[in-house]
C-alpha cells in the first residue's frame, strides 16, 4: 500500500471507466442477458471487507456516487522463462467515482495465491506494485503496477532472501492492459461485469532485493525480459457495490 492512497486521473478527457460503461450498456439492454440468471449461481464469492472506508475516500466526494469494486482475474503469465497459467483469482479491491468533475480511484486491496514455476522451486506470488488506474478509454483497459515476490514452491526447502522480487521498489511492471473480449453483463443485481484484457508489451525486470542469489534467480527466470517478449492475459470479473 502507498502512503497516498488515491490515484489521480491521467487524462480529463478519458471519459468512462469499464465497469461504469458496462453499467449504461446493461441498463440499455432493458433487461439482463437470457445467461445471466442460469450463470448466477456459478458467480465466485465477491468480498467487499476491503474496501475502502468512507473516510478513505477523497475530501469532497459524495458516497452516494461512489462505488467499491472487486476484481477477479485468471490467465496466464509468460514472463522471461515463465510460462504459467494463472488458476486461482488475483483478487483487487478499489473505490471509484469523482470529485468535482474528475474521475478519482482509492485503492484498497490486492491478494493472490503463489504461481509454481515448472521445472524449478519457485513461486512468484502477484503483489500490488503501488499505482492503478482503471479508467479505461479508447486506447487501453486500464494500468497496472504489479511486483511478484519470489519464494519456494509450496513444500519445497529452498528459500530466497525475504524482500526478493521482481519488479520491487521503483521498478515495478507496469501494465498497459488492452481489450481482448468485450465487457458483458453477466447479472445486473448485484451488478457484475466480465471481459477480456491483455499486455503482450510490457518489460520485465531483473529480480532486486535478493542479495547473493540475484544472478541465480535471474538466469532461472529468464530475466530481464524485453517488452515485447512477454504477455499477461486475464479473464476478469468484476462486482460492483454502491456505497450508499
Amino acid at each position: 500500500m502507498t502512503p497516498n492512497r488515491v490515484t489521480l486521473n491521467r487524462a480529463v478527457r478519458r471519459f468512462t471507466s469499464a465497469v461504469a460503461g458496462a453499467l449504461l450498456a446493461g441498463l440499455a439492454l432493458g433487461g439482463a442477458p437470457a445467461h445471466a440468471a442460469e450463470g448466477a449461481a456459478a458467480l465466485p464469492e465477491f468480498d467487499f471487507s476491503s474496501c475502502p472506508t468512507v473516510d478513505e475516500l477523497p475530501a469532497g466526494a459524495d458516497p452516494g456516487t461512489w462505488r467499491c469494486e472487486v476484481m477477479h482475474a485468471t490467465g496466464h503469465l509468460r514472463m522471461g522463462a515463465v510460462d504459467e497459467p494463472i488458476t486461482e483469482p488475483l483478487k483487487i479491491t478499489f473505490a471509484e467515482g469523482r470529485v468535482n468533475g474528475e474521475f478519482r480511484q482509492v485503492f484498497g486491496e490486492m491478494t493472490a495465491a503463489p504461481i509454481r514455476v515448472k521445472g524449478t522451486a519457485l513461486a512468484l506470488t502477484p503483489q500490488y506494485g503501488g499505482y492503478s488506474d482503471f479508467l479505461s478509454d479508447s486506447t487501453r483497459r486500464g494500468e497496472f503496477d504489479i511486483r511478484f515476490a519470489v519464494g519456494p514452491a509450496h513444500g519445497l526447502p529452498v528459500l530466497p532472501v525475504s524482500g526478493c522480487s521482481v519488479g520491487g521498489g521503483q521498478d515495478a511492471v507496469h501494465l498497459i492492459l488492452k481489450d481482448t473480449e468485450p465487457t458483458r453483463v453477466v447479472s445486473k443485481d448485484p451488478l457484475i461485469v466480465s471481459f477480456g484484457t491483455r499486455d503482450a508489451e510490457f518489460a520485465a525486470p531483473r529480480t532486486s532485493g535478493c542479495g547473493p542469489l540475484s544472478r541465480v534467480l535471474d538466469r532461472v527466470l529468464g530475466l530481464p525480459s524485453p517488452a515485447g517478449a512477454n504477455a499477461f492475459d486475464m479473464a476478469v470479473t468484476v462486482a460492483v457495490r454502491p456505497y450508499l
